[in-house]
């Protein structure tokens, strides 16, 4: 059975609360919460993690990547997705 026929790859960013503070500590319980496919970094003082995550749909994604910051303990401010992104010229018909 192939499990991966329908998913792609989807790309884009949680930004965190902005008094969260990135330690390796909990870089290494955002892996252990299931962001293995996360980078977790700094950028002008605001956390955040930066997701390739193979799913069916970019909403799939999202809704498992913020279950899965969320488990680690954190809280997500927004999300964010390139302007430029193929994701969303893409359409959903098939």
């Amino acid at each position: 059975m192939n499990d991966h026929k329908n998913k792609h790859i989807q790309e884009f960013t949680l930004v965190l609360a902005k008094d969260t503070e990135l330690t390796e500590e909990l870089a290494d319980k955002l892996f252990e919460a299931g962001c293995d496919d996360g980078s977790p970094f700094i950028s002008c003082g605001i956390a955040g993690v930066s997701f390739s995550r193979e799913a069916e749909s970019l909403e799939a994604a999202i809704r498992s990547a913020v279950a899965d910051v969320q488990k680690a303990g954190c809280t997500v401010e927004r999300v964010q997705i390139e302007s430029d992104s193929p994701l969303l010229a893409k359409s959903n018909t098939k």
